[in-house]
């Protein structure tokens, strides 16, 4: 096991300098690909306007590599879709797709509907939340989907620093690469022990990946946290782990959230796994899907007791909506 994935690390991990912007405008033009690229919203106000900056200016109006930019805003009560419009986005907002279905609240949500509203062969999805944006994010994690025929899923891989560059208390030294304390703590050592394959990708959490869509309409999506690992995880048993890879673009820095909302996260994230298991292992037996927190309150700790996300939404090819689009 070790062995296989060792020789996929050789084999499908790569750097953003290794594919320049013009060989992937003659692989995209050679091949006819469209492609999606698709920000998740949620009061993201201070960065979503720069994203949408970046990649408007440097992949659709010097270089055509993108062709399509569209921000899904799920519910901001902050200016979110008037600075992503502003900037060039095309802002649709999660309830109005798809409406005959109530919507769920969670970032899988968000990415399923996406699918509905968009129309690329490759989907670009990219965190709202990123300060410092580069669009080395969108062309790292394309690029192998235009270029290599084979592979069917790429995922960022960086850096993630706990601090902001430059600010005070910020992190340095060994503990620089330290953001990423659910995927340390549950995503890495659940893939580890159970879906060993996947081992190799350094960050299986990580909200910037891209995918052809004839993979992501046949895959369930978990509505809320689990997305991630959910997806890569499906992603392996539907197209094996040769047609998976990861781009290293460099660093991501982006808002960190408090430590209960961590084990939300993280809670979200073992049911999304233990689903899968349940699946797979014959009589394996399902957790609580809640999680109980405690907060300080004026007489002592006060329990507060959260569902764990359990909701899937079905592949998007068995949604007569979307099959009635893409016929049309």
């Amino acid at each position: 096991m070790l062995e296989e994935v060792e020789r996929w690390l050789t084999r499908r991990s790569w750097s953003v300098a290794d594919r320049s912007l013009d060989r992937l405008l003659a692989a995209k033009t050679a091949r006819g690909t469209t492609v999606s690229v698709v920000l998740p919203a949620l009061d993201e106000e201070s960065t979503v306007g720069a994203i949408v900056s970046v990649v408007r200016r440097e992949l659709m109006e010097r270089a055509p590599l993108v062709d399509e930019l569209v921000v899904i805003d799920s519910g901001s009560s902050d200016a979110t879709a008037k600075v992503a419009a502003e900037a060039g986005a095309r802002v649709v907002h999660r309830d109005d797709i798809l409406p005959r279905l109530p919507a769920l609240p969670g970032k899988g949500e968000v990415l399923w509907r996406s699918l509905l509203v968009t129309g690329g062969d490759v989907v670009c999805f990219v965190d709202a939340d990123l300060r410092e944006f580069s669009a080395d994010f969108v062309t790292g994690i394309v690029g192998p989907l235009l270029t290599e025929p084979d592979v069917q899923l790429v995922k960022a891989m960086y850096d993630r620093p706990l601090g902001s560059r430059g600010a005070p208390g910020a992190s340095a030294g060994p503990s620089a690469g330290q953001g990423g304390r659910v995927t340390e703590l549950v995503a890495r050592p659940l893939l580890n022990l159970h879906w060993p394959l996947l081992a190799g990708f350094v960050q299986p959490l990580g909200g910037e990946y891209a995918a052809r869509r004839t993979l992501l309409e046949r895959l369930p999506f978990p509505v809320g946290y689990g997305v991630e690992l959910g997806l890569l995880v499906d992603a392996l048993h539907t197209v094996g782990l040769d047609a998976l890879g990861q781009v290293d673009v460099g660093t991501r820095l982006h808002r960190h959230q408090d430590d209960r909302a961590l084990g939300r996260m993280a809670a979200a994230i073992y049911r999304t796994a233990q689903l899968r298991l349940s699946r797979s292992h014959l009589g394996a037996h399902l957790v609580r899907p809640e999680l109980t927190q405690f907060e300080r309150g004026e007489n002592g700790f006060v329990p507060r007791t959260y569902d764990v996300d359990t909701e899937e939404r079905p592949p998007m090819r068995e949604i007569a909506e979307y099959t009635a689009g893409r016929a049309a």
